[in-house]
């Protein structure tokens, strides 16, 4: 059987995550924060005060990626770092007032985005493909292949 690229469920869900992300990217550009930065803003904006550390188990990124991607938002005025009280090895990430008073705006930046994506599709559409997705990424978290969706 010849592999077709577009029958491709790995394939076609890194072209929806690039769409996706480009879709956020216009949208949170105006607002002042970059795609790869949203999903920590996410985690800080449910939980501040969270480590690195933390944020990787829960983000399932590289860690010199996230070091980068803390660094840029540190640089941005979206996060502080502070010393942890109790280990001297570890910061928190706390969220500024500049990032926490664009959490709607983002939420709502991000909904847009989603809209956009499935613009087209009847009510029950969308939720089929929601729940097949739910489904996929629960099958590659058994398989120890995701963290744990938070």
């Amino acid at each position: 059987m010849a592999f077709d690229r577009m029958d491709s469920a790995t394939y076609l869900a890194s072209l929806l995550a690039k769409s996706f992300s480009r879709a956020l990217q216009e949208r949170g550009q105006k607002l002042g924060f970059a795609p790869g930065q949203f999903p920590v803003l996410l985690e800080l904006w449910s939980e501040e005060g969270l480590t690195q550390k933390q944020l990787l188990d829960r983000l399932d990124i590289e860690q010199a990626t996230m070091a980068n991607t803390l660094s840029r938002m540190e640089r941005d005025g979206l996060i502080l770092r502070k010393k942890h009280p109790s280990d001297k090895r570890a910061q928190q990430v706390f969220l500024t007032d500049k990032a926490r008073e664009m959490e709607t705006e983002a939420k709502d930046a991000a909904f847009a985005a989603d809209q956009s994506l499935f613009s087209g599709f009847r009510h029950f559409e969308r939720e089929l493909m929601l729940e097949y997705m739910r489904k996929a990424i629960a099958n590659t978290q058994r398989n120890g292949r995701l963290p744990p969706a938070s």
